[in-house]
């Protein structure tokens, strides 16, 4: 079944389609305009789904499939019933950058629970797209996008290496600012012009990515704290960036100096 192979990095790279599942998803999907090629649904989830039926009824390719059949397609231990498979739709980054300011760079970040949350993050504080570093997890790996929760069908997606950024960056006049345990204050930082937030891997930081950074910016800490997460450090810069250009509500955040 192509739908199992979706599983992997490889399959979703074959058939160029990701797999997501559960009725949130779906409608999250549905309110975003993502087509869905194949719906696959247990008796019971496609009786007491009516998203189910409804995209069936609309000539949506829906299958019903046993529960042993859909735990193959799922990754979950406790399926909910429904797996969808969407065409993946990777941006360009040139279109990517053309959307707004500011662009969101995770590099090479490979937990995907904290893609998902920075994915979740950029939506809510105005990001217009996210750059995943090749290096780092699949931006559809299915942990990446349940963590996500919809957001990853309203954000363009690109992936890229340092230098493809690098170049198309440069082009469209955007600057781009890294995020680091040192670095100058977080919180002085204007953000009036386009600019890309590259938000560095769990262990390794910005790695390869820190020489295309312009600048490095900091978030203070008490002193007794060693460190923050990436989903939580990059969550609270692109928090003080949207209240800064006023996309966060009225006001802006005091981050202080970082320690």
């Amino acid at each position: 079944m192509k739908a199992r192979a979706l599983r992997s990095v490889k399959g979703r790279s074959e058939q160029k389609r990701f797999a997501f599942e559960g009725p949130t998803l779906l409608g999250e999907a549905r309110a975003s305009g993502l087509a869905i090629e194949e719906l696959y649904a247990t008796p019971a989830a496609y009786e007491t789904m009516p998203l189910v039926r409804e995209y069936d009824a609309s000539g949506t390719p829906t299958f019903i499939v046993t529960t042993h059949a859909l735990a193959a397609i799922s990754d979950l231990a406790t399926p909910s019933g429904i797996v969808a498979v969407a065409p993946i739709p990777l941006s360009g980054l040139e279109k990517l950058l053309s959307l707004g300011t500011p662009v969101l760079v995770l590099a090479d970040i490979g937990d995907p629970a904290n893609a998902g949350t920075l994915l979740r993050s950029a939506d809510a504080f105005g990001c217009p797209g996210v750059v995943f570093g090749r290096l780092g997890v699949d931006p559809y790996n299915p942990k990446v996008v349940r963590g996500a929760m919809g957001a990853i069908f309203r954000l363009a997606i690109a992936v890229a290496e340092p230098a493809e950024l690098q170049a198309v960056a440069a082009a469209a006049g955007f600057t781009l600012l890294g995020l680091a345990a040192q670095g100058e204050p977080l919180a002085g930082e204007r953000w009036d012009e386009p600019v890309a937030l590259v938000v560095g891997h769990e262990r390794h930081g910005l790695g390869r990515w820190a020489p295309l950074c312009r600048r490095i910016l900091a978030i203070p800490m008490a002193p007794c704290a060693e460190s923050l997460s990436a989903a939580v450090a990059g969550s609270i810069a692109l928090y003080e960036a949207a209240c800064t250009t006023g996309k966060g509500g009225p006001g802006r955040s005091r981050l202080g100096l970082v320690k």
